[in-house]
């Protein structure tokens, strides 16, 4: 029997996200060797959204945190844990959901990210009105061009920063998610000469403002340039793995842990099946194919609707319907978030469900 494949699985309805626990730790043990010292790792958990699974991380002596949303957030305070970084610049209504966080999970120490002092300013005053204060970090555009302050025109701001009451100034932000090369060499290269501005910066502040500076850098594809630099890392999708970072980035360790399940449900015609697969079901932002299938490698994707996935194959009669196939995701982060809960796998057993309590917006607050 194949890894990926369930003893019971005529009890499991498809499409489904199964998870495989064994993989997962697996990959938690692979990102803890890579970079020895586990105070330095901070996961993001935009990928798996999932509370045992963060649990799971946490057993192993990981700490910190870093999330998207308010909802993520809040999951790893339910957790009780120690450290959560919101990756996220707050504004409007979210800010004021950060102070109540902040409010009602005092064992968790949050911090989110700026890169201007408007939005500093207005956490300032949200916080100074609570009688709380929250822990920044400067959001640095490292060259990815989605957020952030060019490393030129932080300094300004840090120096705003450190003068703001109710804002904690405690480092900068580089996230590299542009550096994907296949080549390993080429990707360190890479990020060893966007890293060196965000250096400079960081020596900087701490001589001429004599503040500590830490640095939280990269995600999974940049994570092994990272590793030997004395900054938090952040790799999210390396403890469920996919399609894609699989073969973009195949010096890196992880497998796959996070797998989809679809049914052939109808025979169309002597080269054409349909699955129940769609675009609902896995990640539809990128071009076919969207899903590679472990027990059916040559099969194409021809066409999908919001709840059938159609394929092209060589024979059809090498199938029927209600045949399950086990696919691979080309990106797992979304396909998650499509899913309420997940079902567990241990020893080729589906034993239970894990609710993906963070694809929603807003748990409690």
């Amino acid at each position: 029997m194949n890894w990926y494949e369930l003893n019971n699985i005529d009890t499991i309805d498809s499409p489904a996200l199964l998870l495989y626990k064994e993989r997962i730790q697996q990959n938690i043990d692979h990102a803890i060797y890579m970079i020895k010292d586990v105070d330095r790792l901070r996961p993001h958990v935009k990928t798996n959204k999932t509370a045992e699974t963060c649990a799971m991380m946490m057993a192993a002596g990981i700490a910190k945190f870093k999330c998207a949303t308010i909802a993520e957030a809040e999951m790893l305070a339910m957790l009780q844990a120690k450290d959560v970084l919101l990756a996220y610049q707050p504004v409007g209504p979210k800010a004021k959901r950060l102070v109540s966080l902040v409010e009602q999970y005092p064992q968790t120490t949050f911090s989110c990210l700026v890169d201007n002092i408007d939005t500093a300013t207005a956490l300032s005053d949200l916080f100074t009105s609570a009688n709380k204060s929250i822990n920044v970090y400067i959001d640095i555009n490292s060259g990815m061009n989605r957020s952030g302050i060019k490393t030129a025109e932080a300094f300004a701001l840090a120096e705003q920063l450190i003068a703001l009451p109710g804002v904690q100034f405690k480092g900068l932000h580089a996230y590299d998610g542009h550096l994907r090369d296949t080549d390993l060499e080429v990707r360190q290269q890479k990020s060893n000469a966007a890293f060196a501005e965000v250096l400079a910066l960081a020596t900087k502040i701490e001589t001429e403002l004599n503040k500590p500076v830490t640095i939280v850098a990269g995600g999974s594809p940049s994570f092994p340039t990272h590793v030997k630099r004395n900054v938090e890392c952040s790799p999210g999708t390396f403890v469920y793995w996919d399609w894609g970072y699989k073969h973009q980035v195949p010096d890196e360790p992880f497998d796959y842990a996070a797998l989809v399940i679809t049914r052939v449900v109808s025979i169309v015609d002597d080269q054409t099946i349909t699955t129940d697969l769609g675009h609902k079901s896995v990640a539809a932002e990128n071009p076919q194919p969207r899903v590679h299938f472990l027990n059916a490698p040559s099969v194409t994707p021809y066409s999908q609707s919001e709840e059938h996935l159609v394929l092209k194959v060589a024979d059809s009669k090498a199938f029927k319907v209600g045949d399950v196939l086990y696919g691979v995701p080309f990106h797992i982060c979304p396909t998650v978030a499509l899913y309420d809960k997940a079902v567990v796998v241990e020893n080729n057993e589906a034993i239970t469900t894990w609710k993906v309590v963070a694809r929603d917006r807003s748990i409690n607050i």
